[in-house]
């Protein structure tokens, strides 16, 4: 069954049991009308080569290279101060529809909330998957390895906000809480019926917060319009790990740059903090990698 809530009061049981949790039409129709407006721009940007930021086909995991000739499937850096609706999306990222079921899933304050990343996710130009993986954890990873990693607090909140119904995200609930079965290990990468697995069903609208380090791929066609904005915010004080897995992206070349003027009076305020922290981690944390290999 999905793990799906109409309210905060279950979402931290529903995320530790399952992995992941949706939160239906979490979008004013004004705000999905305002959105998908800014997003068919920026997509028009990228396709055109107009936009450096981008995830190419056919490559899964960053850096991605900014040639187009392939196709693109991904959007990247919606907060970067050279993008034309860069206010908007700031807007959408640091709304209290997001900041209030971050701070109640990772048990914090907002002043404890870093920056991270906000990207697009869009139909690519050919059909194309990800294989299965943890984003913090290696397919190389031994079991013991993975149980050092999922038993420890959540670094960070991730979501994807769907603009277009969407039923990308395919998931193996529970799977954050457990080391990999035998069969899980042995199958194929791009394995299409992974014993347990779900389809998470987006509507218009709907937001889908997840643990990371849940088993799960994607899975997308080039004939379904998908417009999926894909955000996360960390915890500070977290070290090279959780660095790497945003600093690998390029976030920090530009974050110092980022203008939060226009948005409303306490909620900028958040904002600048939330940027500052990340200017922070980028300071202390250099030269941190990559996550995952193609």
């Amino acid at each position: 069954m999905p793990s799906t809530t109409n309210g905060t009061s279950s979402l931290t049981t529903a995320l530790d049991r399952d992995g992941y949790v949706l939160i239906p039409s979490a979008l004013t129709p004004d705000e999905l009308t305002q959105l998908r407006a800014a997003c068919q721009r920026s997509i028009d940007l990228a396709r055109s080569g107009q936009w450096p930021f981008i995830r190419t086909l056919p490559k899964q995991f960053p850096p991605w290279p900014a040639d187009i000739s392939h196709g693109i499937w991904g959007v990247q850096h919606l907060l970067h101060p050279s993008m034309p609706d860069h206010a908007l999306f700031a807007s959408s990222y640091f709304a209290h529809t997001v900041v209030d079921p971050v701070t109640e899933l990772l048990g914090v304050v907002p002043d404890e909330l870093v920056m991270e990343l906000y990207n697009l996710l869009i139909r690519p130009d050919a059909d194309f998957a990800l294989r299965w993986h943890r984003d913090d954890i290696p397919p190389t990873a031994t079991a013991d390895e993975e149980m050092a990693r999922l038993g420890q607090k959540a670094w960070h909140a991730q979501w994807n906000l769907a603009l277009f119904d969407d039923c990308s995200l395919v998931v193996v609930p529970g799977s954050h809480k457990r080391a990999r079965t035998a069969e899980e290990r042995a199958a194929e990468p791009w394995e299409d019926n992974m014993p347990g697995q779900e389809v998470v069903q987006m509507r218009v609208g709907d937001v889908v917060f997840y643990n990371n380090n849940i088993l799960h791929r994607g899975v997308y066609s080039r004939d379904v319009e998908r417009m999926t904005l894909h955000g996360s915010m960390g915890v500070v004080g977290h070290g090279k790990e959780r660095a790497r897995n945003v600093l690998q992206h390029g976030v920090g070349a530009w974050v110092q740059k980022c203008d939060f003027s226009g948005l409303g009076e306490g909620v900028r305020e958040g904002a600048e903090g939330m940027r500052q922290r990340l200017v922070d981690m980028g300071r202390v944390n250099r030269d941190v990698g990559f996550a995952q290999e193609d």
